[in-house]
């Protein structure tokens, strides 16, 4: 198990955490994958409890951000009738394009918690970018093809961090 694969936090789902822990944190930037965290690749446009959270975060102070390996117009089109900031082909599990983001944009890596449910792509991103995550599992048993693949090397994962005790819940 390498280091990179342990997740700071999990939750069951993005629906699920408590946000007021997110300001205990003094977390002002969620930066949260699409598919599977927070509707399945299939939904086209945000679902009801979608936009719900994204306007409890607004009221707690903290904005909501699309980051997805997916293409531009499907993340685009989604995030735009979310009404939130979007980056799309972000290269996870590589962080040069999100580091490259935070200098432009002058946030905080303090300030950013990373949301999604693969450890390979999602957790591995945020912890090579010395980002907080939160590991949740899938919302449906669906995947898009390509994720297939990187779910043989993320139940194996799953099983060891929780063999050995280290999902922390949030």
């Amino acid at each position: 198990m390498l280091k990179r694969h342990i997740p700071t936090f999990h939750a069951q789902n993005v629906y699920e955490i408590d946000l007021n822990k997110l300001v205990d944190l003094h977390i002002k930037y969620v930066f949260c994958d699409l598919d599977n965290t927070l509707d399945s690749y299939r939904q086209k446009t945000p679902s009801p409890r979608a936009v719900e959270l994204v306007k409890k975060l607004k009221e707690l102070g903290i904005e909501l951000i699309v980051v997805s390996n997916n293409t531009g117009p499907r993340v685009e089109k989604y995030a735009s009738k979310l009404g939130v900031t979007y980056f799309s082909r972000i290269g996870k599990p590589f962080p040069r394009k999100l580091n490259k983001i935070i200098l432009e944009k002058g946030y905080s890596k303090d300030e950013i918690i990373i949301i999604g449910d693969q450890v390979v792509t999602d957790i591995s991103f945020a912890n090579k970018a010395g980002i907080k995550n939160i590991l949740c599992e899938k919302l449906v048993k669906e995947d898009q093809p390509t994720t297939h693949f990187n779910r043989l090397f993320d139940r194996p994962l799953r099983r060891s961090l929780r063999k050995k005790n280290l999902l922390k819940e949030f």
